[in-house]
Order: structure tokens, then C-alpha cells, then sequence
């Protein structure tokens, strides 16, 4: 049995889906489903067992009923960057994640676990060591003690574990997220009801819409979890993103060419007012990552290969599976 927590969310459904594809279905899924639409994330996955994830706690405190699991991919979290409830954000994201860590190493069962790149804050490098890892925000900082109880623990870990570092994710099942879905998500939104598409002014040294992150499509996030799942020897934390940085105007570009059918350069997509700048919120200074980019060389030096998709690929795709049902 596969256990994937966070399973009828964005990334945990893509991961089901990836399984799926593989054969692979016998799959426990835990989640909570207080928001009961997300339900609609696992129509179309095969999967054993739903189990609410207060009752998967009380399993794991228990150590009952949880026999078989060959792996767990925990990818349940609070991701809401803007959260304020400190209490919250870290009994869900860190104190949630080491029991399930503890069941995991105790029965030397493989643990593959979402990090974030949230954890770098404004810092231009993106190695995976400690000296660039400056959390911003509560969230980012309830990832971050996770990663490093980790790395405490790695000498005498009994069990495979894989911590990836998240960028900037898109792609089919992100819809429930509301204001943390990706920004290709909303621009998409936006330019199917207004015509148009709002981007920042120039923040931080970047001219207006030129802030750059690394964007990365949710099938190659799936690609790579599954690539430890076949590298039982690989453990460590690791950086998941395209080791590219695109702007917000490519992304906007992008998404608008998709959805119009057009083949536009930015330039006349903003003289034609399809791109719009307003005023960079107040609430995100010194909360905002302008510049994101993965260094990735961890990753390829365990032999991983395939490709990451450019942003143009990416939202094609996106815009052809589900942007525009």
C-alpha cells in the first residue's frame, strides 16, 4: 500500500494520477475534506482507501491498522504563505509531519515529503545549504525546521528520506487553492473574464512584470517524486524547479497566446492592454520573493534526466487539460 497524504489536493491528486499511469493503485489517501468539493480532485483516480486525516492521526499515535505501507508521499500541508496563526501553521506542517516521519523511520518505511522553496526568502542562491535558507514567513519557516530536524536525524535515519523543495507549481487541480494558486491559474481567470491581465509595477531593482521565478509544471514534479520511489539508496533534501527563472510578463504572455489562440510578443500584448500593471500591494514588502531560480545539480547528480518543461510547454498543456472547462 501507497500512503499519500494531502491526497485530493493540487500536487497529492497529480501524484495519484502519476501512480495511476504506472499501474499502481492500491493507494490509501489522506486528507480533509471540511472543503468538500476538493472531492472533485480524485474523481478520476483509482485509489484503495480514503481515510480524514484526524483519523490517520489517531492511526499513527496508535500504531493500528497500518500494516503493508511500502511508501509514504506526504504532501499535506497548510500552503498559505499569508497565514497568521503561528499555532496552526506549525502543528500542521511540522509537528504533523515528524509524527509521521517517527511511524515512517520506526517501521523503515520510505518517507518522500513536500519542502518549499519558500525556505531561500529573498536570497539569490538556491543551493540546498543552510546558509542560504532565510524563511520569511511562518509558513516558510514551518518547512524549514522540518528540513532541518531532518538533516539531524540523517546518520541515524532507518529508512529512506526524501525532502523536495518546491518553486513556483502549476498545472490541472490547483483551482480549490484560491489565493495560492499559481499565477498562471489566476492570470488565466482574468483574462477570460476582463480581457486582460494584471501583473505588479517594478519592485526590488525589476522593471514593471520582470520579477523572474522559477516556474515548473506539476507533471514533472510528479515525474521526480516518482524517480526517488525507484531510488530507495537516495535520501537528502532536495530542490525540485527547472534551474530556469522566467519573468511574470512571459508567464502572462504565455497564458494569454494559450487561451486566444494568438501568437503575440509581450510588447504588443501590453500595447494592446491584454497586460496591465498595478501597484505592488504593501502587504507583500519584505514578504516576496522577486527572483527564484533552482540550482538543480543536487538532483541530475543522482542520474535524474528528463527534462523540465519551459513555461510556453507548460501552459499549453495547462490550458489544454483543464484551464478552459
Amino acid at each position: 500500500m501507497i500512503i499519500v497524504t494531502g491526497g485530493a489536493g493540487f500536487i497529492g491528486s497529480n501524484l495519484i494520477k502519476g501512480l495511476n499511469n504506472r499501474g499502481v493503485d492500491d493507494v490509501l489517501v489522506v486528507d480533509n475534506l471540511e472543503k468538500a468539493d476538493k472531492y472533485r480532485n480524485l474523481e478520476h483516480c483509482s485509489i484503495e482507501d480514503f481515510i480524514d486525516k484526524n483519523d490517520f492521526l489517531g492511526l499513527l499515535q496508535t500504531r493500528r491498522a497500518l500494516q503493508n505501507v511500502e511508501v509514504v508521499f506526504h504532501q499535506g500541508a497548510c500552503s498559505n504563505t499569508m497565514e497568521t496563526n503561528g499555532r496552526y501553521m506549525m502543528s500542521n506542517n511540522y509537528t504533523y509531519s515528524r509524527e509521521l516521519f517517527e511511524f515512517c523511520d520506526e517501521r523503515g518505511i520510505p518517507f518522500i515529503y513536500a519542502s518549499s522553496a519558500s525556505v531561500y526568502g529573498a536570497n539569490q542562491t538556491f543551493t540546498e545549504t543552510a546558509r542560504n535558507e532565510n524563511a520569511l514567513n511562518i509558513y516558510a519557516y514551518s518547512k524549514l525546521l522540518f528540513d532541518q530536524h531532518i538533516r539531524r536525524r540523517m546518520v541515524t535515519m532507518h529508512s529512506q528520506v526524501v525532502g523536495l523543495r518546491y518553486f513556483n507549481v502549476y498545472g490541472p487541480g490547483e483551482w480549490h487553492k484560491g489565493g495560492m494558486a499559481s499565477v498562471a491559474y489566476h492570470f488565466q481567470q482574468q483574462y477570460k473574464k476582463d480581457g486582460y491581465v494584471n501583473l505588479f509595477q517594478g519592485s526590488n531593482g525589476y522593471a514593471d512584470g520582470e520579477q523572474k521565478r522559477d516556474f515548473v509544471w506539476v507533471g514533472d514534479v510528479v515525474d521526480v517524486n516518482l524517480f526517488f520511489l525507484q531510488r530507495p539508496e537516495a535520501s537528502g533534501v532536495f530542490n525540485v524547479g527547472t534551474g530556469r527563472s522566467e519573468s511574470f510578463n512571459n508567464v502572462a504572455a504565455a497564458v494569454i497566446n494559450s487561451t486566444s489562440g494568438k501568437k503575440c510578443s509581450t510588447k504588443e500584448l501590453i500595447e494592446a492592454g491584454a497586460i496591465r500593471y498595478i501597484q505592488f500591494p504593501e502587504k507583500l514588502l519584505g514578504k516576496y520573493q522577486s527572483f527564484t531560480q533552482a540550482d538543480i545539480s543536487a538532483l541530475y547528480s543522482l542520474g535524474y534526466t528528463t527534462e523540465f518543461k519551459s513555461v510556453a510547454e507548460g501552459v499549453d498543456l495547462y490550458v489544454a487539460s483543464e484551464l478552459t472547462t
